[in-house]
């Protein structure tokens, strides 16, 4: 398939070696499993070209005190302020208050010395990834300096601080000591819970297929007659499956199985230490072509199936028709019913521009993760939480810790936020081979990518595809999920829809707020840039669920009758047994 990751078993390891691991594994956690070298040689690229480029340094002086000279015209009243409210584009400088002096100074200053690193963090010279580094890390230094975050200098937490009488201070301190002491505060409330098989993943089903790395839940038909081509779904191995079956109310399984459509659904198994050495090749044989055999014994051989991939799910789908469809199929394939369409949510088939998450994927940082699993066979969902909460720290980190610690609001958990704290494993060479060929070498788009030692190509893909991206993707950035366009000449009807990597699939009819772009390229259709796209594509207000439903009907036959599971294919109720699967401490 590709270059085989380093052998991860430790007999014949060198001494020096050895050591060297041991040394980086214990250091990572201490630097949120980031690589010093990464950062530290973006750094170095930065201040050694700045320090050659004394032009470049008058040019960033004058920059630096005009800039310093807007902001105390602002503190003078002798120029005008940027806006406030929704016309603000940050959300922490929305409130009226921050127009009141001295506040409307330190807003000022903070939105001038983001306007400065914008620019000071790329110099001309700079590899485009050591750019990206700086201008990102200086995001998240001023991130964590904004004036926001402290008490003193935000106008919103001393208003309300005021008016609790200090009492939602008092609050945020018993957060605080909570979190550091891992000790609930007597009398605080407790927060609610999602629990697997009562709150989310609820859906009616059973299990019908098991192997060592997959459950396979068939979901019992809600109408009494359904599509004869069921649906097969591929969710990304790094979250637990549920994320389509949240709360019966936005269950995307519960609405189709409304819909009349059979579904099947792929549980990943939770991988232990033991399973260090399972590949990229096993988890599509073991994963897509087993769950496929499976429906095909349920469904009849010969009766066409709907796949459908999430995320890295849908990178492996697209690996798996590639692989199908080249004219030498992977051996102990031919057993396989046939495919009738793709759907691809949120999934990258070209990691050329893979957005701020290929930011911590590069040699030095692979050679880090290496050095962690190979001690511990895994990279645990903890592990991984540092770079993704980076991507988010606004989000994820200031702005909430500002809210839970200097006003006493805890927030409230909701199934999504559930979902995202049931954290996963990867196999420590599957990580190795998926990071090196997909990210580093970009292999399945220029049909480098081997299958049982040959390559794949996508271009070799005839069957409709519907690909949805969404608007603020920081894991499969839309721009980089259209470039499907590119590698394959079948019909693509492409979806940009509002929200982010899981709001934004998770979007069932009704969510308020929603809208959508839609348009079809026909088979062998013209090239159409994402820009000229998002231009010229009709946008649509609510979700994009039933338009997915609507071209998954009319590439399906009239609906018949459900098929009954054989008695001796039922392993037990959905939601099975992978899914409770959990790191033992």
């Amino acid at each position: 398939m590709t270059e085989s990751a380093p052998s991860t078993a430790q007999g014949g390891e060198p001494p020096t070696e050895r050591l060297d691991r041991l040394l980086h594994a214990a250091a990572a956690p201490w630097l949120g499993n980031l690589s010093p070298i990464s950062l530290s040689l973006a750094w170095a690229d930065w201040a050694w070209h700045l320090g050659v480029s004394p032009g470049r340094q008058m040019e960033l002086a004058a920059r630096a005190a005009q800039l310093g000279i807007d902001t105390w015209r602002v503190a003078a009243g002798l120029d005008g302020e940027r806006p406030v409210g929704a016309a603000d584009d940050d959300p922490r400088f929305r409130d009226p208050a921050w127009t009141q002096w001295p506040f409307s100074v330190w807003r000022e200053g903070f939105r001038n010395a983001e306007t400065f690193w914008r620019e000071a963090s790329r110099l001309p010279g700079m590899t485009a990834h050591h750019a990206d580094l700086t201008a990102f890390f200086a995001r998240q230094w001023l991130g964590m300096l904004t004036p926001a975050n402290f008490l003193p200098t935000n106008p919103v937490v001393l208003r309300d601080a005021i008016a609790s009488g200090g009492a939602h201070l008092a609050k945020g301190a018993r957060h605080w000591l909570e979190d550091v002491t891992g000790v609930r505060w007597p009398g605080t409330d407790e927060p609610a819970h999602f629990e697997v098989g009562r709150d989310v993943a609820v859906t009616p089903g059973q299990v019908v297929w098991r192997n060592r790395l997959i459950e396979l839940i068939r979901y019992d038909a809600a109408t009494p007659r359904v599509h004869p081509e069921p649906l097969l779904v591929i969710p990304s191995w790094i979250m637990k499956y549920y994320i389509l079956d949240l709360s019966p109310h936005n269950s995307m399984v519960r609405w189709l199985v409304g819909q009349g459509h059979t579904v099947y659904m792929l549980s990943w198994r939770n991988p232990e230490a033991a399973d260090r050495d399972l590949s990229m090749d096993d988890y599509l044989r073991l994963g897509v072509f087993d769950a496929l055999r499976a429906v095909g014994r349920i469904e009849g051989a010969a009766t066409p199936v709907h796949a459908m991939g999430y995320c890295l799910g849908g990178t492996l789908l697209a690996i798996a028709v590639a692989a199908l469809a080249r004219r030498e199929r992977p051996a102990g394939t031919d057993d396989l019913p046939p495919l009738a369409t793709m759907t691809l949510l949120a999934a990258q088939t070209d990691f050329a521009e893979p957005g701020e998450l290929g930011l911590f994927i590069d040699e030095s940082q692979i050679r880090l993760l290496d050095d962690i699993m190979k001690e511990q066979g895994y990279l645990s969902g903890e592990q991984m939480a540092g770079s993704f909460q980076f991507l988010h720290s606004r989000e994820l980190v200031w702005t909430r810790r500002m809210r839970e610690y200097l006003m006493g609001e805890r927030e409230q958990p909701s199934d999504l936020m559930a979902w995202n704290a049931d954290h996963t494993r990867m196999p420590a060479r599957m990580h190795h081979e998926y990071l090196v060929s997909l990210y580093l070498r970009n292999e399945l788009a220029t049909n480098r990518y081997r299958v049982d030692g040959r390559p794949v190509s996508l271009n070799d893909v005839t069957l409709p595809v519907f690909a949805v991206g969404t608007q603020r993707d920081h894991v499969s950035p839309w721009r980089s999920v259209y470039q499907l366009h590119r590698l394959t000449d079948a019909e693509v009807t492409f979806v940009l829809t509002t929200g982010g990597h899981n709001a934004g699939i998770v979007s069932e009819p009704g969510h308020p707020g929603r809208r959508y772009q839609i348009a079809t390229r026909p088979a062998h259709g013209a090239w159409t840039d994402p820009q000229a796209w998002e231009a010229e594509a009709p946008a649509v207000d609510g979700s994009w669920w039933p338009a997915w439903q609507r071209w998954l009907a009319a590439h399906s036959s009239p609906p018949r009758r459900p098929r009954p599971v054989p008695a001796a294919m039922v392993l037990g109720p959905a939601p099975g047994t992978y899914v409770f699967v959990r790191h033992r401490h």
